[in-house]
């Protein structure tokens, strides 16, 4: 399996087994070491993974840190450990702060195999910053923090690259929590700028509630529509990545609004299906009842439907008559209790397909 597919393959590995892993032990054998492992360091080389490695650091003697990968015998990472689910509060990082001190090392990871937070000293030299520059969840690992892993590769691996990606990577993770808070609770200063803009009467306390939740509102369906409109121009072929697109005014698609929990219902879809079909397989159609998730953009091949647009949400699953049965669900998470039927179906056309051949 190449870089990728490894990943892709722990990552559902880490699902099944957390819940399992009930010690910092098991965690380290099953999920850490393997990670490890396809970053491309050889775990059973003690000359490049140097498990509960030691070095005084002033008072505090035999103090270990889980892991500490080599390079050219320098060593570049140190892995602090916690069992899988564990808390990952920084104030548990001791070791790492004081290792990070006393070694070469300028990336630091703490980590519950679940969760991967990666730090290095942006705000000073020779100092673990507080905050990580990234961050991997292996339960939704996303383009970006795959591309980042990369970076991390032992025939990749470069210090001054990372270090300079991981500034733009820190700082951006910041400003994008920033503007997300705006989006779902908006400052005073910030409903002001736009009220000012756009509003010339006093902004009494009940005028500043009113624009606080037009400017939520009128946030989240701007993003759902720009997504929705790169979505449309990609599946068409038209779409260029470079230039943002115009959206055609008062057409009748204009009247289906994607919602951001329709989309994300179709990403977890896409996410139970990976392991068995290429993603780019699995597109979905909006309409004004319901999105459709469909296999190779096809209507004759439904795997699933996301019935959204009312106050109780279901979700549509087909079997291999292609009936589909509604099935109430209280949140988004519980899409993934019918991963086993939309495999199946999945499975029948796919052998519906080789019959015909």
């Amino acid at each position: 399996m190449d870089f990728v597919e490894s990943l892709q393959a722990l990552a559902l590995k880490t699902e099944k087994l957390c819940s399992l892993l009930q010690t910092e032990e098991a965690t380290k054998n099953a999920l850490i070491m393997p990670f490890i492992n396809i970053l491309g360091y050889d775990i059973f080389d003690p000359t490049e993974v140097v498990p509960e490695f030691i070095a005084d650091v002033g008072i505090k003697k035999g103090e270990k840190v889980d892991y500490a990968v080599k390079k050219d015998d320098k060593i570049i990472i140190l892995f602090e450990c916690k069992h899988c689910g564990g808390d990952l509060n920084i104030k548990h990082a001791s070791q790492l702060f004081r290792y990070f001190a006393v070694t070469e090392a300028r990336i630091a990871v703490l980590t519950n195999g679940l969760i991967y937070r990666f730090f290095t000293d942006l705000e000073a030299p020779n100092k673990m910053d507080e905050k990580p520059f990234l961050e991997v969840d292996m339960t939704d690992l996303t383009d970006v923090a795959i591309n980042e892993l990369k970076k991390l590769r032992k025939e990749f691996f470069n210090i001054e690259d990372i270090i300079a990606s991981a500034g733009e990577l820190k700082y951006t993770r910041q400003i994008k929590r920033l503007i997300n808070e705006q989006i779902e609770k908006p400052s005073d200063e910030f409903v002001k700028l736009f009220a000012s803009k756009i509003y010339e009467g006093v902004l009494t306390p009940a005028r500043r509630e009113y624009f606080s939740d037009l400017v939520r509102r009128g946030f989240k369906q701007l993003i759902s529509e720009r997504i929705n409109d790169r979505l449309k121009a990609v599946m068409s072929g038209n779409a260029d990545l470079n230039e943002p697109e115009e959206s055609p005014e008062n057409t009748k698609e204009n009247l289906v609004e994607t919602t951001a929990d329709e989309l994300e219902g179709f990403y977890i879809v896409k996410s139970l299906l990976r392991d068995i079909v290429d993603p780019n397989r699995i597109t979905h159609r909006d309409t004004q009842s319901y999105m459709g998730i469909l296999l190779d953009n096809n209507n004759r091949k439904p795997l699933a439907r996301l019935h959204f647009n009312r106050g109780q949400k279901y979700l549509g699953i087909f079997d291999e008559k292609r009936q589909e049965e509604r099935v109430p669900i209280g949140n988004l998470d519980e899409i993934y209790q019918h991963s086993e039927k939309m495999r199946r179906v999945f499975a029948f056309y796919e052998s519906e397909g080789d019959a015909k051949e």
